[in-house]
């Protein structure tokens, strides 16, 4: 089983293609995109993301020699990204997170593991940096076997509401063992 949280979703979409030991992939507030798509496309598919004012680019020297983008969340993204967590530990958060390279919304989807994979889905319901709609949406197309919403969560459910994420995890471990 693979468990994914938000840009995490399009890793396990693409690497658990074609390999029979995946027995189940869990998306957590995650993207599932469709071969061919972006997640520049989905984030944008429907309105309310506001994850990218928020989001503080710093360029860095990729390995080829030309200039990459790293995407931070600023010490104003709780409210886009966080919003159901302790200032105190958004601050943490924010001070420790890994950036995300910004060409990850550009490049196209190779492979849609959901396709053959059973799904389970988690839908943070006031999510606002992939919104709630595009979470239902990508599930739904992926036929996920379960999909739990959690009404009043931010992006960072598992953070906000761990035992919701964790039972969700259980349930899908249990179907496909």
């Amino acid at each position: 089983m693979l468990v994914a949280h938000s840009m995490g979703g399009t890793v396990i979409t693409n690497a658990a293609a074609g390999k029979t030991n995946v027995k189940a992939l869990v998306y957590i507030a995650a993207f599932v995109p469709d071969v061919g798509e972006t997640q520049g496309e989905l984030i944008n598919k429907f309105p309310g993301s506001e994850v990218e004012p928020v989001s503080v680019p710093v360029p860095y020297t990729k390995a080829d020699g030309t200039t990459g983008i790293d995407l931070y969340l600023s010490k104003d993204g709780q409210a886009a990204f966080a919003a159901d967590i302790s200032t105190a530990d958004f601050r943490v958060l924010q001070a420790t997170q890994r950036p995300f390279d910004a060409d990850s919304f550009t490049f196209p989807t190779t492979a849609a593991a959901w396709k053959t994979i059973p799904t389970w889905g988690l839908v943070a319901g006031r999510d606002k940096a992939i919104p709630p709609a595009c979470e239902r949406w990508m599930y739904s197309r992926a036929n996920a076997r379960k999909v739990v919403e959690v009404p009043r969560s931010s992006h960072v459910v598992m953070i906000s509401h761990p035992k919701i994420v964790a039972d969700l995890i259980v349930d899908a471990a249990k179907a496909t063992s």
